[in-house]
């Protein structure tokens, strides 16, 4: 069962990271479409594909711009970083809580929590 998040201003539709690619995409093929435009002594492709590629390299500036801090980083692993006695601490932690008579679910989605708030992602 895959839980959906809502859409937040925290939690874009569309990564930034994947417009980014995007429009990188079209900047380097309009650059293609330039060169080849010019070879075959086409002034009107060359034109087209220079305006297609100065759009893209506006849509670059403004996506990089306006995007969260961290959200254009490649995601980090953390898996190796992690020390064994902390998380074992963390574990013994949620079950005392449990046993307790906590919700079990909504203990566990409250450290998930903590941990991204940890991370810089909120």
């Amino acid at each position: 069962m895959t839980t959906h998040l809502p859409v937040t201003p925290d939690r874009p539709r569309i990564s930034p990271r994947l417009v980014r690619r995007v429009v990188l995409a079209v900047f380097v093929g309009g650059i293609i479409g330039m060169i080849v435009s010019s070879i075959l002594d086409s002034t009107g492709g060359a034109i087209t594909f220079g305006l297609i590629t100065a759009v893209a390299a506006i849509s670059l500036v403004l996506v990089t711009s306006v995007s969260p801090p961290g959200a254009l980083a490649p995601h980090r692993t953390t898996s190796a970083s992690v020390d064994d006695r902390v998380a074992a601490d963390l574990e013994r932690r949620v079950q005392s809580l449990i046993d307790a008579g906590a919700d079990e679910e909504q203990v566990r989605l409250l450290v998930g929590r903590a941990i991204e708030l940890g991370r810089g992602g909120a």
